[in-house]
């Protein structure tokens, strides 16, 4: 009998097998969903879908480079233990999802998983344990700019930081090679949740600063001052979490705009840090 897409989806969702192979299951059984069913579980592809409730928490994240250096992604794969983070196959399909995040440009998760959901499901039932795709990014630069990027050592963190130079030929000077690099080690360690104070969620800013203000007055602060008192709470706070802001973690003396500024002086040119992308299997 002519098996159909919606006979083909049916058995996806029952069973969490991929596509080709719900088709193929269906041929073999002339169409029935049950036995379909039950062919799929004999050829141990029915494994993805019962293990789709099991935690997360290990995992790895994948990095791919365009050729001309031009673009990068990260993406984040994860998985119920550490053994199986560390296993070849696992670690190749993380480099597949990161490639395929740099190649096609997934506008969101959904995208992504239409692009990759299959091929991570066939390897949850190659090796019996539940996987997700996590977080992703893809980041491209102009002539001026620089990727840097940094992957903590057991590949659980990954950065990106984008930095622009005012000319072209700054770019590949190696001191500024070098200050995207340590920028993209800050942002792994220090986990700021800005570039700036102006990046910062207003609301986060505002509970911060009344925290302050009723923590003054219990104190028995006169009222002419919890102002000043939460306001200078509030600076402090953004130094901690804005990046520009934050202490250098080379030269806790230094903030990181001060090694900007400094590098930019070596080369004799402008230096702008844009944007960056941190990604953490915990945050997952």
């Amino acid at each position: 009998m002519a098996i159909s897409a919606s006979m083909v989806k049916e058995l996806r969702e029952k069973t969490g097998a991929g596509m080709m192979d719900c088709k193929k299951a269906l041929v073999e059984v002339d169409g029935d969903l049950e036995k379909a069913v039950d062919w799929l579980r004999q050829k141990g592809m029915a494994k993805a879908a019962k293990k789709a409730g099991r935690a997360t928490s290990e995992g790895l994240v994948g990095v791919a480079h365009a050729a001309d250096g031009m673009s990068m992604a990260m993406a984040a794969l994860l998985c119920e233990t550490d053994f199986v983070a560390r296993g070849e196959q696992f670690q190749g399909l993380a480099a597949q999802l990161a490639q395929s995040v740099l190649d096609k440009a997934p506008a969101d998760a959904a995208a992504l998983d239409a692009l990759m959901g299959d091929t991570v499901k066939e390897l949850i039932a190659s090796v019996g344990e539940n996987m997700q795709i996590g977080k992703f990014a893809r980041h491209c630069r102009a002539e001026n700019g620089v990727i840097g990027h940094y992957v903590h050592a057991n590949g659980k963190i990954g950065v990106m930081v984008d930095l622009e130079c005012g000319k072209p030929e700054t770019a590949s000077r190696p001191e500024v090679q070098e200050l995207a690099k340590n920028i993209a080690m800050q942002v792994a360690a220090a986990n700021p949740m800005a570039l700036d104070a102006s990046g910062l969620d207003q609301a986060a800013v505002e509970r911060e600063r009344e925290v302050y203000r009723q923590k003054a007055r219990e104190e028995g602060k006169p009222e002419q001052i919890v102002e000043k008192i939460a306001e200078g709470a509030v600076k402090k706070f953004q130094k901690e979490v804005c990046l520009m802001e934050q202490a250098y973690i080379r030269d806790d003396k230094k903030s990181v705009s001060d090694i900007v500024r400094e590098t930019a002086k070596a080369v004799n040119d402008t230096i702008t840090v844009k944007a960056f992308t941190r990604i953490q299997l915990a945050e997952d």
